[in-house]
Parts: C-alpha cells; sequence; structure tokens
C-alpha cells in the first residue's frame, strides 16, 4: 500500500470516527429539544391555567367586595329604620348585627383571595420566565442542531472523497493503467505495420490512379505550357 494510500485510510478512519461521534449528540440534541418542547408544552398549559384562577379570584374579590358594601348598607338602613320607628331597636340591632357579621364575612373571604391573587400572580410571573427560558433554549439548541448535522453532512462527504482516492491509488488500478498503456501502443504499432504492407503491395494502376488523383492544379498549369512551348497543342 502506497503512502497516499495510507493517508487515505487514516483520513477515512478519522472522518468515520467524526461521524460516529456527531451521532449521538445529533439524536441526544434531538431528544432533548424534543424534551423541552414538551416541557414548554406542559408550562404553557399550567400558565393557562393559573392565569384563569386569578381571572376567576379577581371576579371573586369583586363579589365579596360588592357583597360586604350590601350588608354595611343594610345595616345602616335597617338602624334608620328603628330611628323612625318603622322598627323595634332591639329588632334593629339584631338585624343590623347579623348584616355586619356577613359584612366581615365577606371582607375576609375578599382578604383571602386577594392574597391567593397576588401568589397566583407570582406564579403567572415565574410560568411566563420559564416560558421565555424554554423557547430561548429550544432555539437556542435547534441552531445547534442545525450546525451539528452539517458537520455530520461535511464529514460523510469527506469519508466517500477519501474512500474514492484510496480506490483510486491501490496497487491493482496503477497496474491495470499500465497494461492499458502497453495494448494501445501494441495496437497502434500494429495498425502502422500493416499501413505499410498495405503499400508495398500497391498495383501499378493504383500508383497511376494515385498519382493522377493528387496532381494539383499548378502541375497541370506547367505541362499545358510546356506543351504550348512545344507546339503540341492543336
Amino acid at each position: 500500500m502506497g503512502i497516499f494510500s495510507r493517508l487515505f485510510k487514516i483520513g477515512q478512519a478519522e472522518a468515520n470516527s467524526i461521524v460516529d461521534k456527531l451521532q449521538d449528540p445529533i439524536k441526544l440534541t434531538e431528544q432533548g429539544i424534543k424534551d423541552l418542547k414538551k416541557n414548554l408544552n406542559e408550562s404553557l398549559e399550567a400558565s393557562a391555567e393559573v392565569k384563569a384562577l386569578a381571572i376567576r379570584s379577581k371576579r371573586e374579590i369583586n363579589e365579596y367586595t360588592n357583597q360586604a358594601k350590601n350588608y354595611e348598607q343594610k345595616a345602616m338602613l335597617v338602624l334608620q329604620k328603628a330611628q323612625d320607628g318603622s322598627i323595634t331597636a332591639e329588632q334593629a340591632d339584631r338585624l343590623a348585627g347579623e348584616a355586619l357579621s356577613r359584612k366581615s364575612d365577606a371582607d375576609s373571604n375578599a382578604e383571602r383571595t386577594n392574597s391567593d391573587l397576588v401568589k397566583l400572580e407570582g406564579n403567572i410571573k415565574q410560568l411566563s420566565n420559564n416560558v421565555n427560558t424554554l423557547k430561548s433554549k429550544i432555539t437556542h439548541y435547534e441552531n445547534e442542531l442545525k450546525t451539528l448535522k452539517a458537520r455530520a453532512k461535511v464529514s460523510e462527504a469527506s469519508m466517500k472523497i477519501n474512500k474514492s482516492m484510496s480506490m483510486m491509488d491501490s496497487g491493482s488500478t496503477i497496474s491495470m493503467l499500465e497494461k492499458m498503456k502497453d495494448k494501445v501502443a501494441r495496437d497502434e504499432a500494429l495498425a502502422e505495420a500493416y499501413g505499410e504492407m498495405a503499400g508495398e503491395n500497391k498495383s501499378l494502376d493504383d500508383e497511376l490512379d494515385a498519382v493522377l488523383n493528387n496532381s494539383d492544379v499548378k502541375t497541370s498549369n506547367a505541362l499545358e505550357e510546356m506543351k504550348r512551348k512545344m507546339n503540341l497543342n492543336k
């Protein structure tokens, strides 16, 4: 095996090694991107659910706030009824007390729900950050994957070229070319020999025909001029 053949064999082995080393990272990156996209979808779903809870909490806070105001107004109206004598003071105190108790419950519910809303909004912010981070990572790894695939294609192409060059540099190919050169040289010599033999076998008629056919215009004109001088033309 020649030096070039050995070099190409080494290059081919290195190309194979590079391709093998790149295949695993490509598969791992593809799986990683798949997992990240799955996490992204889950995060988006969770974010949507938390946002829905936040919207409902805001509605509940408004409802509890309105309830508290309503019970407070009713308590005031009951006390006014007692002042104008429409109901007894004892009855007014009882109804106003119950209304204020309901108001207190509504205020407590509004405060609790508002506290939950603050936590939900914090969760929404965190989920939003997670979603943005996942999107950024997915974009980054997709670009990395494109680079890896391009490198793998280049390595594979280099491997094929090295393989072809290695086969071309083999002793059998060189020997075959030398044999072909010898055969062509023999065929050319044989054709030349046959040509010479054909020339030697020409008859007198063939030679005359060849001479007559190859005479050019100048020779013909010279002959006519000679005949004219000799007064041979009549």
